[in-house]
């Protein structure tokens, strides 16, 4: 199977390109370094199969950065019967040095100057034609959000994959003995072959700027928009979750408990009261999670996060961090796995691991499922979205406190350059298809940890068989009671003390254990809950799943990107104590002034 690579700087439009390529695989963002590990997806190009592989944005072939690192190995050991170089047409004067760079490795190269439709709305002219006769490669120019250009440029793409493909190790070896004429070629390329404005005019984007950047009021429109944005998530999203949750019910009736009917007593509820009540109230989440996924696709794609680290980067810098900091944290909102990856593009290895330290504080879509259930149940429609928020807010501020205890551990003289790209607004097929790869995202789980986990809670509630289900003679009710003592001064029950246990390796299976360990799914668990905790008990136990210990897959990639088991522990320990201290003092606080 022949193999093609994405070359390119970040914030060039390659993960872009990527999902266009292949039907979607890779995560699209706005800000430099998105694309954190290597993606990979299968495509047929006229008769033959072949591999596209999205490498991680690089500024530099010398560079030291991990993700710099990672394109010359895989280069290296790997080597691609094409490469597609990606080059931003609105920086083009800046990128063409990449472009060089690769040139000398005497690869197959198609370079495709993507954002074409920027480059005209600036004013920028590039004869892409001349380009190509002056460097001896195809070149064309491309709109990856578009299409404008794909078809043209997937038919060469399809011709050059028919050259051999040369060996480079040597090439590497030697490269930086070839870079002294590279400025010379550059200036004579620019010359001959663009057109740029003395000054490139983006009012919208300048006028927008002025207001988002502000020193006093661009932060507070920061959580304006976040908080208008858990709005939206409430308004759009409840009814769609009511709608699915009475589906599941009424399936129940229906279909599922007759088609099990003939099955043993224990047997049937196993699957009825454990995979379907545990699957179906998780599932009930799933509108509510692509439309939190469609409304950040649409804040992530626009370019405002990088607006949003650049406001951040001073209070962060007081933090031992910068703004990148504060861009991976929001990244983690999504999930923490592929925000703890992106901190590769850092080249303090101090500031790295600080960043590592705090972004398991970000309230991931997992814990939001959580939390949308408990409000949903515990408050009223006008102050869910306010808690919600509240809960976010706690995020960042566990963040901050650890930053701040452990900064001086994690020393760190980086200087933060950060790019800021003009806003844009995502298209509806990017849209689409973000929440299109959560949804699957969520089955795969659901496959895996989810129906796991509901299992196993079954049969914690149900054994020994001589036991009342659920009650405190089976094996959940002991491991219950014997950590009751840690979990009482928190206000968190034995039925809650279980779910969380579950938590550690999935936050998804907190919701479906709850239905397991009540018997209950849907509107009648909520009930339940409402019945048995009272607003003091469900905020607290929010704040200890929000804080407490990520799930198993965040867990083992602390492990194997800090390559320090000691860290990972740290990081373990320190997320346990602290949510046992903050839901402490609330708890406790809450109940001193009479609530």
């Amino acid at each position: 199977m022949k193999r093609i690579a994405l070359l390119g700087m970040p914030n060039t439009g390659k993960s872009t390109l990527f999902n266009r390529m292949t039907g979607g695989a890779a995560r699209v963002g706005n800000w430099p370094g998105i694309t954190v590990e290597l993606l990979s997806g299968k495509i047929l190009l006229g008769s033959d199969m072949v591999e596209i592989i999205d490498l991680p944005g690089i500024y530099d072939m010398h560079g030291f950065s991990d993700d710099e690192q990672v394109v010359r190995h895989f280069l290296h050991d790997n080597v691609p019967d094409l490469a597609l170089v990606i080059l931003n047409a609105t920086q083009i004067e800046r990128q063409i040095s990449l472009l060089l760079q690769l040139k000398q490795l005497d690869m197959n190269l198609v370079v495709l100057l993507n954002m074409a439709d920027e480059a005209k709305r600036f004013g920028i002219s590039i004869d892409s034609k001349k380009m190509s006769e002056l460097l001896d490669m195809p070149i064309f120019l491309l709109s990856a959000k578009y299409g404008t250009g794909y078809p043209e440029a997937l038919q060469a793409i399809g011709k050059a994959l028919r050259y051999p493909t040369p060996s480079m190790a040597e090439q590497l070896r030697s490269q930086l003995e070839q870079d002294g004429h590279i400025e010379s070629e550059m200036a004579r390329v620019l010359k001959h072959t663009v057109q740029i404005p003395a000054r490139l005019s983006d009012n919208l984007t300048e006028k927008l700027d002025r207001v988002m950047l502000h020193p006093w009021l661009g932060l507070p429109i920061f959580f304006a928009v976040m908080y208008l944005l858990f709005q939206g998530i409430f308004l759009f999203g409840q009814p769609l979750q009511t709608g699915v949750n009475d589906l599941f019910g009424w399936l129940r009736g229906a279909a599922v408990a007759p088609l099990l009917a003939s099955l043993p007593a224990a047997l049937q509820g196993l699957l009825l009261d454990g995979v379907y009540n545990g699957v179906a109230t998780v599932a009930a989440f799933v509108p509510i999670i692509i439309l939190f996924f469609l409304f950040m696709a649409m804040v992530e794609d626009s370019g405002y996060l990088s607006r949003a680290a650049f406001l951040m980067d001073a209070l962060m810098a007081r933090l031992g961090l910068d703004g990148r900091g504060f861009v991976m944290m929001l990244m983690g909102f999504g999930c923490n796995v592929p925000a703890l990856m992106g901190t590769r593009v850092m080249r303090s290895r101090a500031m790295r691991l600080l960043t590592m330290l705090v972004i398991p504080f970000s309230l991931c879509s997992a814990r939001l499922q959580v939390f949308v259930f408990i409000t949903a149940a515990l408050f009223s429609p006008k102050a869910a979205p306010v808690v919600l928020f509240s809960l976010y807010l706690f995020s960042f501020a566990a963040a901050i406190l650890t930053a701040l205890l452990f900064k001086g551990r994690f020393k760190n003289n980086e200087p933060f350059v950060l790019e800021l790209p003009p806003y844009r607004f995502p298209t509806a097929r990017q849209m689409a298809l973000r929440g299109w790869l959560e949804v699957r995202h969520f089955l795969r789980r659901a496959t895996k940890f989810i129906i796991a986990g509901v299992v196993l809670v079954w049969l914690l509630t149900h054994l020994p068989p001589s036991a009342a289900p659920a009650s405190s003679d089976t094996l959940a009710g002991m491991i219950g009671s014997w950590l009751h003592p840690l979990f009482a001064p928190v206000g968190i029950n034995e039925q809650l003390t279980i779910a969380l246990i579950f938590g550690f390796v999935a936050k998804e299976i907190v919701i479906g254990a709850l239905a397991v360990i009540y018997g209950l799914s849907g509107a009648a668990l909520s009930g339940a809950l409402g019945q048995q905790l009272d607003w003091v008990q469900a905020y607290s136990f929010m704040l200890f799943t929000l804080i407490y210990t990520p799930c198993l897959a965040t867990v083992a990639t602390l492990r194997s990107e800090s390559k320090q088991l000691g860290f990972t522990a740290l990081s373990i320990a320190w997320s346990l104590v602290l949510a046992w201290l903050v839901s402490f003092a609330f708890y406790q606080g809450a109940r001193a002034l009479g609530y």
